[in-house]
């Protein structure tokens, strides 16, 4: 007996735990499989919707951004294509339309654009 009473040291505790713990996972009804996938597809569709908002967001930047001639700029229009190629995956994902597979476009990632006069060698 321990000087607390009747209490089990720690290390007798823990196997008990996990027992009750595999116990409890293992009652889990198959419905909470299908809430996990319901709650799946509503955060998918909530960062599709996100997704839009960002793209209006980069429009409406892309149409009011300087046009000074500046050594770098922004390129809304590969930020758009990409944002575009996310937006269809996870549509692909959300509504299959077939049971194959497709190799994935790959994303630009670079989102600065140099004008092609930064190409030259500047005079001395």
């Amino acid at each position: 007996m321990t000087p607390l009473g009747n209490l089990a040291p720690p290390f007798r505790r823990v196997p008990a735990l996990a027992l009750a713990l595999a116990i409890a996972l293992a009652g889990a009804s198959p419905a909470s499989a299908t809430d996990g996938l319901a709650l799946e597809s509503e955060q998918l569709a909530a960062l599709a919707h996100q997704l839009d908002l960002i793209d209006r967001l980069a429009e409406h930047a892309a149409n009011t951004a300087p046009q000074s001639r500046a050594r770098h700029h922004f390129d809304y229009a590969r930020l758009r294509a990409d944002l575009k190629r996310v937006r269809a995956g996870l549509q692909d994902y959300l509504v299959p339309q077939r049971a194959q597979p497709r190799d994935p476009v790959p994303l630009a990632g670079d989102y600065v654009r140099r004008d092609r006069t930064d190409d030259e060698e500047p005079s001395p």
